[in-house]
């Protein structure tokens, strides 16, 4: 029951830190919403700051876990197709997981206040990608199927304008499917551009 009660503590801080800020939102307004007295709410977290870090802390977990990082890669595609399922499966959890939209949206507005925040907007919205898709397009590389360039270089070319495109569908939902389909044409441009002939489709 403790562990429930304060699960629901960190969804509900999580979705009022993503619309109201981390300023923005007391520790009043978050009881209220969980229908909870202020010692019930410290019997759990000793305070504001502990659950900003305990939210950062299960974030990492859980992104980790479902996207990937650079201690949990995705394969290595065994075609140019298969670059393109890997990498429209990936924009379609991060586009629809409520839990990483509100987490994004969070660190957009927290970055600019919290040095824990910008490290991991800076990592989640580039150079994470960029140590995921290194060893990707190395990996492909000695396959044969995308011509041999810098595979840190080609992950940054690969996976900045998606990660601008991923903001892009957070700033206008109401767009995310053309924005979606925008990805998977930059994606398949990019294979038509820097693979080699792939046997396998």
């Amino acid at each position: 029951m403790a562990k429930d009660t304060k699960e629901r503590i960190l969804a509900t801080a999580l979705e009022m830190f993503s619309q109201n800020g981390y300023a923005g939102t007391n520790i009043r307004e978050l009881t209220q919403a969980l229908g909870l007295v202020k010692s019930s709410m410290y019997k759990h977290f000793e305070s504001k700051e502990a659950i900003w870090n305990a939210l950062l802390d299960g974030m990492i977990d859980y992104y980790a876990r479902r996207f990937g990082s650079a201690e949990n890669l995705p394969p290595v595609p065994d075609s140019l197709e298969g670059l393109v399922r890997l990498t429209m499966g990936m924009v379609d959890f991060t586009v629809h997981d409520e839990r990483i939209v509100m987490t994004r949206k969070l660190l957009a507005i927290e970055q600019f206040r919290d040095e824990r925040a910008r490290a991991l907007a800076g990592k989640h919205f580039l150079t994470g990608l960029i140590q995921m898709f290194t060893p990707v397009f190395a990996g492909m590389m000695e396959k044969g199927l995308i011509r041999r360039d810098d595979p840190e270089m080609l992950a940054f070319a690969y996976t900045a304008p998606i990660s601008a495109l991923i903001h892009q569908c957070d700033r206008e939902p109401e767009h995310a499917a053309e924005i979606v389909a925008r990805v998977e044409a930059f994606s398949r441009h990019f294979v038509k551009v820097y693979g080699e002939e792939d046997p396998r489709g």
